[in-house]
């Protein structure tokens, strides 16, 4: 147990917003579906996965989506592995929408009355409990929060394996989303929450910097 959890700290230690990497490495297709199954399996709020995570390979389009991410100046041309992170829009995410109603149906496979309870819990939690159903950018907002829990878990597994990442919000979400509707990749009803890229280091980072323990937990005894 101890071994297993110095593990994990390497791991940590290991991970660091890796701002350029060396673009003649490649991850292994068996260690990227690795990545990608721990962002499929991250919990979300209510379990309702609102999420698409966009394997961006192609380099004709990482060439126009550079322009407008700023934040990945260095990572889009030389990371093995560029992931475009979409959260889903209000539209899809009331309680009434086919989206929920199908997750409720199809995806948990609840039964009728316990689907028609979840319904109504779901709607006051949005509408009541966090106010979110009067502004559709926090409704997106909220949402995009979900994201973030399986870039924090796909960031992790991959620093585990010795696979280097960094998260990028530095980029123009609008124009961004533009480049990705002109090619055919954006449908429905999605927008970028945040973008990932993977791949192996090209030089090593600075020691890491973090306040202590002490600084950010607070203990209620």
């Amino acid at each position: 147990m101890e071994a297993r959890k110095q593990q994990i700290i390497e791991a940590f230690q290991f991970r660091h917003a890796c701002k350029e990497f060396d673009s003649s490495k490649k991850i292994s297709d068996a260690d990227f579906q690795f990545i990608l199954e721990t962002g499929r399996l991250s919990p979300s709020s209510f379990g309702f996965e609102p999420w698409k995570f966009v394997v961006v390979q192609n380099p004709a389009v990482r060439e126009k989506l550079l322009p407008f991410t700023w934040g990945a100046s260095k990572q889009l041309p030389t990371a093995s592995h560029f992931v475009v992170i979409l959260s889903r829009t209000k539209t899809d995410m009331v309680a009434d929408s086919d989206y929920i109603q199908n997750m409720l149906t199809n995806v948990k496979q609840f039964p009728e009355e316990i689907r028609a309870h979840f319904t109504n819990i779901y709607h006051k939690f949005l509408e009541v409990d966090f106010d979110l159903l009067g502004n559709e950018r926090v409704m997106f907002e909220w949402a995009a929060r979900q994201t973030y829990i399986a870039l924090g878990n796909m960031m992790t597994a991959a620093a585990q394996i010795g696979i280097d990442s960094c998260p990028i919000e530095g980029f123009d979400k609008a124009k961004a989303e533009q480049v990705l509707r002109e090619e055919g990749i954006l449908q429905g009803n999605f927008g970028i929450s945040c973008m990932a890229a993977f791949g192996y280091r090209v030089s090593e980072p600075r020691p890491k910097t973090r306040q202590s323990l002490e600084q950010v937990v607070q203990w209620v005894n």
